[in-house]
């Protein structure tokens, strides 16, 4: 991988998952930073090739073979630099992690011009603007809290960006859900746009592959603590893998179900259940290589207060109080 002042230069193996795909269609999976658009104007310009050569849109890939992209980053972020407060739990000169609270949303959007947490992160770090989403490699949504990894250099992100496509970053969550599971699972269906609301997702044959793990860390009355792990981050895929095995999650008002209160809960413990108005979801762990120094960096976040508090109106008065926090997948 090499670098020009306008061009981004990446590399990627195509992964087994998308052996027998048009080109078009693997390139907007393992670039999902640009437009299917302007990925169809490369290939035809021969900005992208596949192993070496220039091809056309709908020719069909096959794993292994070699992808070769020359993206141009000329006003590759439109967005003003904010000062707003962020929670820097890593950094060096190559990569940062940001520990995300409730309420901030990642990019700008419809609703969300600004004041987000892309606005905060070119106002403290004015040279990347040039790479792609302002290097923010993948997304929480606005009101799920924890951990979010950004490239702060091009080499950098593209070693992530590929280390993501090959799922070789660990990245594990902590969610309630409704009801009392007896033991975890997995969610394979693929998800792409609702068919009829379009600001929500939903499992669809159309969809892209996606997959979640999720493992029992502690149960409750009619809820229960998870452990997630994911293996693809399509956007709201635990809420809605979680929403398709009837199992959603507390609180989420988009893809969530009528709020279950327990026999027998105090009027105090279920005000607090119904006082919990965002998905009870939390990126708690994130594990990855570092791109450059070639070290395993294991990062945690501690769950946020009103996570703590649900999880404690849950548990029940007279109960001994587990570590919360120090509950971690059964591997």
């Amino acid at each position: 991988m090499t670098s020009g002042a306008d061009t981004l230069h990446y590399q990627i193996d195509v992964p087994e998952h998308m052996d027998g795909r048009r080109l078009d269609q693997a390139l907007a999976e393992l670039f999902p930073d640009y437009s299917r658009s302007r990925l169809k104007q490369w290939i035809l310009s021969g900005h992208a090739r596949l192993d070496g050569e220039t091809t056309v849109p709908k020719v069909r890939v096959r794993a292994g073979q070699s992808v070769s992209l020359e993206a141009e980053v000329s006003a590759a972020v439109e967005a003003e630099p904010q000062a707003i407060a962020l929670n820097v739990v890593f950094e060096d000169e190559h990569v940062l992690v940001i520990d995300k609270p409730a309420g901030l949303v990642v990019h700008p959007g419809a609703g969300n011009a600004d004041g987000t947490l892309m606005n905060g992160l070119l106002h403290r770090y004015p040279d990347i603007e040039a790479l792609p989403r302002a290097g923010i490699l993948h997304r929480l949504d606005k009101n799920t809290t924890g951990l979010l990894m950004v490239a702060k250099t091009v080499p950098a992100h593209t070693h992530l960006n590929r280390a993501l496509q090959n799922r070789e970053i660990l990245r594990e969550y902590r969610a309630v859900c409704q009801d009392r599971l007896t033991a975890g699972g997995a969610v394979d269906a693929p998800i792409g746009r609702h068919p009829t609301q379009r600001t929500k997702m939903a499992v669809s044959e159309r969809g892209k592959g996606a997959v979640t793990h999720y493992r029992v860390l502690a149960r409750f009355t009619a809820h229960t603590l998870l452990g997630l792990r994911l293996e693809t981050g399509r956007t709201h895929q635990i809420r809605v893998h979680m929403a398709h095995a009837r199992h959603p999650l507390l609180g989420d008002p988009v893809y969530g179900a009528r709020l279950k209160i327990p026999a027998g809960m105090s009027a105090e413990r279920a005000a607090v259940l119904r006082g919990f108005r965002r998905q009870a979801l939390h990126a708690g762990r994130i594990e990855f290589m570092h791109p450059i120094a070639a070290h395993r960096v294991t990062l945690e976040s501690r769950l946020p207060e009103d996570f703590m508090r649900l999880l404690k109106a849950l548990q029940g008065d007279g109960t001994a109080m587990p570590d919360f926090d120090a509950l971690r997948w059964p591997d």
